[in-house]
């Protein structure tokens, strides 16, 4: 114990620190933050933005490029668990179905 560096402790510590701070601004006050109307309109896209910030490399880039066959799987598999989404609106669906798409085209046909 004695041998480990201090400096990733009080990284980690320092790391901690901040981010409860960050986090308690918004439970800390009494009463409701005032924020514009506007702001609470475009909070409600932050969600799917992050979502689409995710989602949308991981499908159709590959080692920082666009796809370059029609022969990858997942944007099939996205396609996919978007058409059930759509119809059905159930998460768990959406995700089965994406799921299976993907081993499919994976492991069935070798793409």
């Amino acid at each position: 114990m004695a041998d480990l560096p201090w400096y990733p402790i009080v990284a980690i510590l320092g790391l901690a620190g901040v981010t409860l701070l960050s986090r308690s601004f918004f439970l800390i006050p009494e009463r409701e933050v005032p924020i514009p109307g506007w702001l609470k309109e475009a909070l409600r896209y932050a969600p799917l933005a992050a979502l689409a910030a995710v989602v949308v490399p991981e499908t159709f880039l590959t080692q920082g490029h666009l796809l370059d066959t029609w022969r990858d799987p997942r944007p099939y598999a996205a396609l996919a668990g978007a058409l059930w989404y759509w119809r059905s609106r159930g998460m768990l669906g959406t995700i089965l179905c994406g799921t299976a798409v993907l081993l499919v085209l994976k492991l069935g046909l070798g793409w």
